[in-house]
């Protein structure tokens, strides 16, 4: 009875011709149930990061880390004091003026979105600046923010 200490008794393993022995992994409760119910030695591990190539982690879980590592507080980006002057002024220079309402509209997001961009405050999205870009002709990134568009297009 002493020596059932030291022996190991895995599931599913053969004797190979050098004397190790190899581990299978059990799939199914009724499996795993048989196991137990011998007496048979079970180990269990957890898999982390096993499934489809879809679940990859992207930049959020990238940033949510950083922000966990970090002790103090990490502000997400803002549009710029520039890119909101020239988004305001643009809107009211042009023939007729159009309202945030009506800019929103034409680049297919929210009014709130418009007013934040035009406060400075709005997190920076590059669909929603290339769209305001094309409705009001200006440009709202890189170097030459506020510069008219057809500027470019005339030289």
């Amino acid at each position: 009875m002493g020596d059932d200490w030291d022996t190991v008794t895995k599931i599913g393993s053969k004797t190979r011709s050098g004397g190790s022995q190899k581990e299978t992994v059990v799939r199914g409760k009724s499996a795993l149930n048989a196991a137990q119910r011998s007496g048979a030695v079970i180990g269990t591990e957890k898999k982390y990061g096993a499934g489809n190539s879809a679940s990859k982690p992207g930049v959020e879980g990238q940033h949510l880390t950083k922000v966990d590592r970090s002790e103090d507080i990490v502000k997400p980006k803002e549009v710029g004091p520039d890119v909101a002057r020239a988004i305001s002024t643009q809107r009211q220079e042009m023939t007729p003026k159009l309202t945030q309402k009506d800019l929103a509209n034409k680049c297919n997001t929210t009014p709130n979105v418009i007013a934040d961009y035009e406060k400075g405050k709005g997190v920076p999205d590059q669909k929603v600046l290339s769209a305001i870009e094309r409705v009001l002709d200006v440009h709202l990134r890189g170097p030459r923010i506020g510069g008219k568009k057809s500027e470019l297009k005339k030289k």
